[in-house]
């Protein structure tokens, strides 16, 4: 029977070194600490911890299923006590991802972004896992489309006959909290008219049509919408499976040959350009960006990550290439363009994302000296 293994990417913004930046080594230590005895008492196979800016990642691979309450309060746990070293150091928004006070069974509407995939192994099972920071759920849709549904982009839609059929996706509507299922390509159409809209139907999970294998899961969590305030945007996570009869890694790969649009950037409040970086690059800098992705490939081998001979994870850092220096000096140039236009839609968000941020005290600030025209 097959070895089912189940792959859990969590993150979190537990703090951060000078400002909305990077997480920092004390922070990363504990995260460390916690995983390794984690995975010495048996709780979980194999791990590996990385940053993508200000947030905190956990790759988890381990047989006990999604959602499983004791991984779950691991990574609680886990983010609790980098908060907490966060606050010691009066790193910058300490604790921000962690808006629930309480484990109540699942990290998942807690904070914290949450993908997970539980796997049947196949022969070789290549996954790619992906990290952004400063941006939303919604960031992903246009790269799913391009790997999943673009015979542009993959060729094996076209040449693949086990990819020939097409793949379903889950859209999620994150206002009316509803979710609907697409066919491609026979419902390409449909599909386009709802992903186009980034900011409100997001992506969350593929499945190759033929035989409902799982193909890739994404956090859609909207922090705004549980907090009821801006605290942050998403900030998402995604988990990629690829090669024998599903897009290979260099199709995954494709679409961050050029950078597009995403919402977030400073104070989440406007679109900036996505820079797909190698994980040396994960931080962010300039007006807190540009919104920063990363890309990291592994091996699942018999419930865990593949391990060289002296038993540490082998980890490819996918965009550490000068093959997308072309996206990183395009959203060098749009991140330019869109600053030279300041405060002034396009480049700040509409105002139905405004409205989770501070400019809502301002119109109430106002609102006595609006007169009816």
């Amino acid at each position: 029977m097959p070895r089912k293994t189940t792959i859990s990417l969590i993150k979190c913004d537990v703090g951060s070194l000078a400002g909305h930046h990077v997480v920092p080594k004390p922070l990363l230590k504990i995260a460390e600490q916690n995983l390794k005895g984690a995975m010495e008492e048996g709780l979980i196979n194999s791990y590996y911890i990385f940053n993508v800016g200000d947030d905190l990642e956990l790759l988890m691979l381990h047989e006990r299923g999604e959602s499983n309450p004791e991984v779950h309060k691991l990574a609680w746990d886990t983010f609790k006590k980098a908060a907490d070293k966060a606050m010691e150091l009066k790193l910058y928004a300490a604790g921000q991802d962690l808006l629930k006070t309480a484990f109540s069974g699942t990290i998942r509407g807690m904070g914290p972004g949450v993908a997970e995939m539980e796997i049947e192994e196949r022969g070789s099972d290549p996954i790619v896992i992906f990290g952004a920071d400063k941006t939303s759920g919604g960031a992903f849709n246009f790269p799913l489309f391009r790997i999943f549904a673009d015979p542009m982009n993959t060729s094996g839609l076209v040449i693949d006959p086990h990819m020939v059929g097409g793949f379903k996706f889950e859209i999620l509507d994150t206002i009316e909290n509803k979710r609907v299922v697409l066919k491609c390509p026979e419902e390409m159409y449909e599909l386009i008219a709802l992903i186009g809209t980034v900011q409100r139907y997001m992506i969350s999970s593929v499945w190759r049509a033929r035989d409902d294998l799982i193909c890739a899961v994404g956090s859609v969590t909207r922090l705004s919408q549980i907090a009821g305030k801006y605290v942050g945007k998403d900030d998402p996570v995604m988990i990629t499976r690829a090669q024998h009869g599903l897009p290979a890694v260099g199709e995954i790969l494709a679409p961050f040959m050029h950078s597009y649009l995403v919402e977030g950037w400073m104070r989440g409040s406007h679109w900036g350009p996505i820079m797909p970086v190698g994980l040396k690059d994960a931080k962010c800098t300039l007006f807190d960006g540009p919104p920063r992705m990363v890309a990291l490939g592994f091996q699942v081998a018999n419930g865990k990550i593949a391990c060289d001979d002296g038993g540490k994870p082998m980890i490819a850092d996918l965009f550490d290439d000068p093959a997308f220096a072309l996206a990183r000096r395009e959203a060098l140039e749009y991140a330019s363009m869109l600053r030279r236009m300041g405060e002034f839609e396009p480049a700040r968000l509409g105002p139905e994302e405004m409205e989770y941020t501070t400019l809502q005290q301002t119109l109430e600030k106002l609102k006595e000296r609006f007169k009816p025209v």
